[in-house]
């Protein structure tokens, strides 16, 4: 049996705010977020990886990169970007952000191994990254993602196709948002 070809995407556009710089630079146990990111989805069973970019140009190895030119008006933006440029041939796409470096590669192998349309990770229950969506629902998941939102919306409106996926034996999903997550992060 043929397996499907999975894509990772990883939103890495932001300005960090609150951060004060932006996430994709932030380094975390001696490597950068952005790096982390990029082999969460690799090591998870993702190819090609493509990354988002806008705030920061990051020159970044083992992925392909992609400007967002609309980056400041939100994650919405940069989600319909990286959808825009996944190759013809990925079948799905797990979506993971550049701020939970918590998360390991089991997670997305999970999310990949559920065999669902659409699968996402939950930690004590909660519903959190990444996220799996099958190609035939990208132009909605697209068209849904405006502001500051991902694919939040589109998974409310089809509760029917979601399949949660138990992640908790596969790292935390904290996510980094202020020089004090960092702090706490570090001091770990």
């Amino acid at each position: 049996m043929k397996s499907a070809k999975v894509a990772g995407l990883l939103l890495a556009a932001g300005r960090g705010a609150r951060l004060g710089r932006p996430k994709a630079l932030v380094e975390y146990a001696g490597e950068r977020l952005i790096d982390r990111g990029v082999r969460l989805l690799e090591e998870g069973g993702c190819h090609p990886v493509v990354v988002v970019l806008g705030a920061a140009t990051v020159s970044v190895n083992g992925a392909v990169t992609v400007r967002n030119p609309d980056w400041a008006s939100g994650m919405g933006s940069s989600l319909r970007a990286g959808l825009g440029a996944l190759p013809d041939e990925a079948e799905s796409v797990v979506i993971a952000l550049v701020d939970q470096p918590l998360i390991r590669p089991g997670a997305v192998r999970a999310l990949i191994g559920a065999g669902a349309e659409v699968a996402v990770a939950t930690y004590g229950g909660r519903r959190r990254n990444p996220v799996l969506i099958a190609r035939r629902h990208f132009a909605e998941v697209a068209e849904r993602a405006v502001g500051d939102v991902g694919a939040r919306p589109f998974l409310k409106a089809h509760p029917e196709l979601v399949t949660e996926v138990p992640c908790d034996a596969h790292g935390d999903p904290a996510d980094i948002d202020t020089p004090e997550d960092l702090h706490l992060l570090q001091a770990q």
